[in-house]
């Protein structure tokens, strides 16, 4: 699947798109949504604020080596608009949130995997690995029910969860490597 994303031959901001959650595993709307402003490239941190979030805390996603390229070629593209991924049609609205599931059908994903699948399948790798689940969890941005807990917890366990995100992008960069070689077969 990770070979026949990278080579989609469909509209490239889609497939930044869809690479981008494949490394970060945020919910859809998460990323469809976000402007610019939240990304801070050179320090590879996106902050997604409170009002953005289903649990209406802010979380913070490390950006590994990977995610921080898809972006920087990605900034190329739409860094002149609010939005990171804006729509086909009007440009200061968001891309719709079929796009990546409707990208997965076409490469023959029907009913095997969507958006919102990059974050169950991150969170089983992640703990077959034996990372540990509380960060895991924060990086799915699973939030105890307490708010006032949840709001100091957004940061908690940044270095860990760093290099988790690293760890993953290399995973999927390995499993790219093996997928094209199967292909090539």
């Amino acid at each position: 699947m990770l070979a026949k994303m990278d080579d989609y031959n469909g509209d490239a901001i889609t497939r930044f798109a869809m690479k981008l959650m494949a490394y970060t595993f945020v919910r859809t709307s998460e990323e469809i949504e976000a402007p610019w402003s939240e990304f801070d490239l050179d320090e590879a941190r996106w902050t997604i604020p409170a009002e953005r979030m289903k649990m209406k805390t802010p979380h913070f996603v490390p950006l590994s080596l990977q995610a921080v390229a898809v972006l920087r070629a990605l900034k190329l593209l739409t860094g002149n608009g609010r939005l990171v991924f804006p729509g086909a049609i009007d440009k200061k609205k968001p891309m719709s949130n079929n796009t990546i599931l409707y990208a997965l059908y076409r490469l023959g994903y029907r009913d095997r995997m969507t958006g919102h699948g990059f974050r169950g399948l991150a969170s089983t790798i992640l703990n077959e690995h034996g990372f540990d689940e509380a960060h895991i969890e924060l990086q799915l941005a699973h939030m105890k029910r307490n708010k006032v807990a949840a709001a100091y917890n957004h940061a908690k366990y940044l270095k860990q969860r760093t290099e988790m995100m690293q760890w993953w992008a290399d995973y999927l960069d390995a499993q790219l490597a093996k997928g094209r070689r199967a292909l090539a077969a």
